[in-house]
């Protein structure tokens, strides 16, 4: 992001570089609460109901047979679902304004999660013997937006822009703690993707190790790297033109992968190398992004049917892994408009992954789709990302 000193609006339509304020509160369970733009200016949070944060039994264990760790997160059973009961004069969502996790009005949100898999100082593991160990990291959930009908194919170019921010401002904390290894950015949209909540809204998780499939895409860079002396985020991104392409951008190559476990997986991978992080991103190309991620999940929609479940996977740079392109996966979990994509036997006990479509077939489906046209998403609708004064109230 441009470090020039922009010029902030205090309500309406933003400038270039307008501030977005953040705001830190507290739940009585200790959880931070970060509150983007218009919020609550109390610095402590209360609701009708006492909860207190589901952290017992979470661990690590290790498979020999697989040399990969497994996470157990009991208690992440008992999480919410939505619609849920509620009590007399309560907000059914508890991440809509006046919720349980939200109560006020708010533009935006980030919170730590109430059920999660990874904590900062967790619970010592059940065996001291290296088949166990603490799960320590950190999860985060992102609301995007306090509209609960909406999705992310329906956000307005400012609650995108506003979004981006909150990505760019997370990732850059996350990845300040030197026991993080992989800052990861996710979305599940749908039931069938395993989301408990239908409101708008993504996670961040941290790791302290190496998940098994960034494990393997860094010994993949590092290779090619010693081998040919060349990034192989760059070879891959050379390489996803011609047939494959889902849409022109500027900034990032859109397309379907040449080797997808997914029916309609679309990759949007950053062209330029040394953008490997969210951090990274100039001006333009955020604006490039912005473009192109609404525009997949506008296609997605109009190939697979409105609302139809999938998995956004935002891929930043591990650390101490130069050779990388920032990279936003989009993996449909339907391979009809009226099929959903199943992972049966072959796929889940082997992994070796089976695909229905021809990917080239894929993206020419995508990228015939006749989108309607879209409210244009320009330089005005960028945020950076300030710490409120304390005591600091009103929207931007």
């Amino acid at each position: 992001m441009s470090q020039r000193s922009e010029p902030r609006t205090l309500g309406g339509h933003p400038r270039r570089g307008s501030v977005l304020l953040r705001r830190r509160l507290e739940h009585k369970d200790g959880r931070q609460v970060l509150v983007y733009g218009r919020g609550s200016d109390s610095t402590e949070l209360s609701s009708s109901r006492s909860f207190d944060r589901r952290t017992a039994g979470i661990h690590r264990r290790y498979d020999l047979l697989t040399d990969e760790w497994v996470v157990i997160s009991p208690e992440r059973n008992v999480r919410p679902n939505d619609p849920g009961s509620v009590e007399e004069n309560e907000v059914a969502c508890p991440i809509c304004p006046g919720g349980l996790e939200l109560p006020f009005p708010y533009d935006a949100a980030v919170f730590e999660n109430r059920f999660p898999s990874l904590v900062g100082e967790p619970p010592e593991p059940p065996a001291a013997d290296g088949a166990t160990a603490p799960a320590r990291g950190r999860c985060e959930v992102v609301v995007y937006t306090p509209r609960h009908e909406a999705s992310f194919a329906e956000l307005s170019p400012l609650e995108l822009g506003r979004l981006l921010a909150i990505w760019v401002d997370r990732s850059r904390s996350l990845w300040a703690d030197e026991r993080h290894q992989v800052v990861f950015s996710f979305e599940n949209c749908g039931a069938d993707a395993g989301a408990t909540l239908s409101h708008p809204h993504g996670q961040i998780y941290a790791f302290d190790h190496l998940p098994p499939i960034t494990r393997a895409k860094t010994a993949a860079h590092r290779r090619v790297r010693e081998e040919r002396r060349a990034c192989l985020g760059c070879v891959v991104t050379r390489a996803t033109g011609g047939e494959r392409a889902v849409t022109e951008n500027e900034s990032f190559a859109v397309a379907v992968p040449f080797a997808p476990r997914w029916p309609y997986e679309v990759t949007v991978r950053a062209r330029r190398h040394g953008l490997s992080r969210l951090a990274d991103l100039d001006r333009n190309e955020r604006v490039h992004l912005l473009q192109a991620l609404r525009e997949v999940a506008l296609r997605l929609d109009a190939l697979l049917g409105p609302g139809a479940p999938y998995l956004m996977a935002v891929q930043e740079a591990p650390r101490d892994e130069p050779d990388w392109h920032l990279t936003f996966d989009f993996f449909p979990l339907r391979r009809a408009r009226t099929s959903i994509k199943i992972r049966a036997s072959v796929e889940t006990a082997t992994g070796l992954c089976l695909n229905d479509v021809l990917p080239e077939t894929a993206a020419r489906r995508l990228a015939e789709i006749d989108l309607a046209p879209q409210a244009s998403i320009g330089p005005e609708h960028l945020f950076r990302v300030e710490a409120a004064r304390e005591g600091a109230g009103g929207a931007i």
